[in-house]
């Protein structure tokens, strides 16, 4: 048996291109549609007669709403309308405002100085319009104080109560026990 030379695969597959996110003039299966688009009279047609029209004003017949009952098609030229769908979408996702999370990390002994200063960082954050994940850790056989972290965490989250409201109380996860605080109001640009 022959393997050939190492490191070489056998023949590529065939690129295969991508199919249209919708249906255009033939391939649109219904035999009824409801038109619309510019300069068109809207209202419902027989196929062919919507294909006819589309081929009048030398443009395509886009189905982009085919679960309706008659499927909603549109008179366009189809590359414009990808593009805006895409521009749109892009437009979209950069209003998106992703959520910041800011972590604080106190340990079972926090003195009330560090504590203090913690604080003020994490009102800081709430008033920009981040959220804040504090948590404790315990380091080794430190575990047995739970209840300190706890208590710990409950003062913090006290403390912040005019800046943000908790998400989640106190709950612990392996060898951390944390609470996330989100802001009351939303940042203002």
């Amino acid at each position: 048996m022959a393997l050939g030379r190492p490191g070489v695969r056998g023949p590529r597959p065939p690129f295969k291109k991508k199919e249209p996110d919708h249906r255009i003039n033939q391939h649109i299966r219904a035999t009824e549609v409801r038109l619309v688009g510019d300069n068109v009279e809207q209202g419902i047609y027989p196929i062919r007669e919507a294909l006819k029209i589309a081929d009048e004003l030398e443009l395509d017949l886009v189905e982009i709403s085919p679960n309706a009952n008659p499927p909603v098609c549109k008179i366009v030229d189809y590359s414009k309308f990808v593009y805006e769908q895409k521009k749109k979408l892009k437009e979209i996702k950069a209003n998106a405002k992703q959520t910041v999370i800011k972590e604080i990390r106190f340990g079972p002994n926090t003195s009330d100085h560090d504590f203090d200063f913690k604080l003020k960082h994490a009102v800081k954050f709430l008033e920009a319009g981040e959220k804040v994940r504090a948590y404790v850790h315990f380091k080794g056989r430190a575990i047995v104080y739970k209840d300190r972290g706890e208590i710990l965490l409950l003062r913090f989250a006290q403390s912040l109560e005019e800046y943000g409201k908790v998400e989640l109380m106190p709950k612990l996860e392996g060898k951390r026990m944390f609470i996330t605080v989100a802001p009351k109001v939303a940042a203002k640009k």
